[in-house]
C-alpha cells in the first residue's frame, strides 16, 4: 500500500482545498440569493439569523435553503462515488450510471408511481434507492467471472442493463398518462420541491457511503497499479472491488432516491479534481470530490434558475447540457 502523503505534497494542495471551500460557499451563498425572485444577500443573512422576516425570509429558509442543503449531499454523494467507481473499474470514463443505478431507480420509481399512484417524493424515495441498488447489484453479478470482478464485464453489463430498463420505463410511462405526467419532473432530475424531510431517510446510507469510500482510498490507489501488483502490495482485489461497488451503490441510490437520475456529476467531479490538483492518488481524489461535486451541481443549478428566468430549468437538463461536450473531450483524450 502507498505510505502516507509526504508534508510538502500535503502543504501544496492545502490552498487549492482552501479555494475549493471558498468556491463553494460563494456557489451556497447565491444559491441562496438567485431565483425567480432574487434576494440581497445581507437580506439572506438576516433571513438565516432570524432578525427579519416576510416574503423574502420565507423564500430563502424555506425553500431555498433546503433546495441547497441537499444539493451539497447529493454533490458529494455522486462526486465521491465517481471517483470510487473510476478507481474500481479503472476506467476514466465509468460513472455511477455505467452501474445501472440511473435506470434502476427510473423504473423502481416509474413502477411505484403506476402500480400505487404515488405522487410525492418523499413516497418514492425509497422505491428509487431499492431499484438503483438492485441494478447495481445484478450489474456486478453479471461482471463475474470465475468468483472475480472483472471491470470491463462490470461496464459492459451496467450498459446493457440500463438499456433494457430505460425500455421498460419507456413501456410503463407510455401505458398511462398519469404516470408520465409523474414520473416525467423526477426522471429529469431535480432539486426544487425537494424538502429535507426527503434527504433525512437516506442520511445513514449516504454517511456510511462516504465513510466506505474514504477507507478504500489508499486500496484504490493500488488497484490502478493492476491487478498483480496490488495482489503483490497485499490488497485483495476481489474484496476491494466488491466493497468499492458497495461503497458506490450507497452514494449513488441515495443521491438519485433524493434528486432524481443526474447525469455526468459524478464523471466530471473525479476529472475536475484532477486536472486541478495534478494527481490521481485517491486519498487526495476522494476528499477533493467531497468539494467537487457539490461545487458542480450547485453551479449547474443556480445556472438553470437564472438562464430562463422567471422560470428554470431542472438541474438534471443542465447537467446533460454541460456534460455531452466533455464525455467527448475526455473520450477523445482517452482514445489518444
Amino acid at each position: 500500500m502507498p505510505d502516507a502523503l509526504p508534508a510538502a505534497k500535503v502543504l501544496r494542495r492545502v490552498p487549492l482545498f482552501v479555494a475549493g471551500l471558498c468556491a463553494l460557499a460563494v456557489c451556497a451563498a447565491l444559491s441562496l440569493a438567485l431565483g425567480a425572485r432574487s434576494v440581497p444577500l445581507s437580506t439572506v443573512w438576516d433571513a438565516l439569523s432570524g432578525t427579519v422576516h416576510g416574503r423574502d425570509a420565507l423564500v430563502v429558509t424555506g425553500l431555498r435553503l433546503p433546495r441547497t442543503l441537499v444539493a451539497l449531499a447529493v454533490g458529494a454523494a455522486l462526486g465521491v462515488a465517481g471517483a470510487v467507481v473510476q478507481g474500481v473499474t479503472r476506467n476514466p470514463l465509468a460513472s455511477p450510471t455505467t452501474l445501472g443505478i440511473n435506470a434502476g431507480a427510473g423504473f423502481a420509481v416509474v413502477t411505484a408511481i403506476y402500480a400505487l399512484h404515488l405522487t410525492r417524493p418523499t413516497q418514492y424515495v425509497w422505491f428509487a434507492f431499492a431499484g438503483a441498488a438492485a441494478a447495481a447489484v445484478f450489474a456486478q453479478a453479471l461482471a463475474r467471472r470465475a468468483g472475480d470482478l472483472d471491470p470491463a464485464r462490470l461496464a459492459l453489463g451496467g450498459t446493457v442493463l440500463q438499456l433494457v430498463l430505460l425500455s421498460w420505463t419507456s413501456t410503463v410511462m407510455l401505458a398511462s398518462k398519469r404516470s408520465l405526467d409523474e414520473a416525467r419532473f423526477w426522471m429529469a432530475g431535480s432539486l426544487a420541491e425537494r424538502p429535507l424531510s426527503v434527504l433525512y431517510p437516506v442520511l445513514p446510507t449516504l454517511a456510511l457511503g462516504l465513510v466506505l469510500a474514504l477507507a478504500l482510498a489508499p486500496a484504490l490507489n493500488a488497484l490502478a497499479l493492476g491487478d498483480d501488483a496490488a495482489q503483490a502490495l497485499g490488497v485483495r482485489v476481489s474484496r476491494i472491488r466488491v466493497a468499492g461497488g458497495l461503497a458506490v451503490v450507497l452514494l449513488a441510490a441515495s443521491a438519485v432516491a433524493v434528486a432524481g437520475p443526474l447525469a455526468f456529476i459524478g464523471l466530471a467531479a473525479p476529472h475536475l479534481v484532477r486536472q486541478l490538483l495534478r494527481t490521481s492518488d485517491h486519498r487526495v481524489l476522494v476528499p477533493g470530490c467531497l468539494i467537487a461535486g457539490p461545487l458542480l451541481l450547485l453551479a449547474a443549478d443556480i445556472l438553470g434558475r437564472v438562464v430562463i428566468r422567471p422560470s428554470e430549468l431542472q438541474v438534471g437538463i443542465i447537467s446533460a447540457f454541460l456534460g455531452a461536450p466533455l464525455l467527448a473531450l475526455l473520450a477523445r483524450k482517452v482514445a489518444r
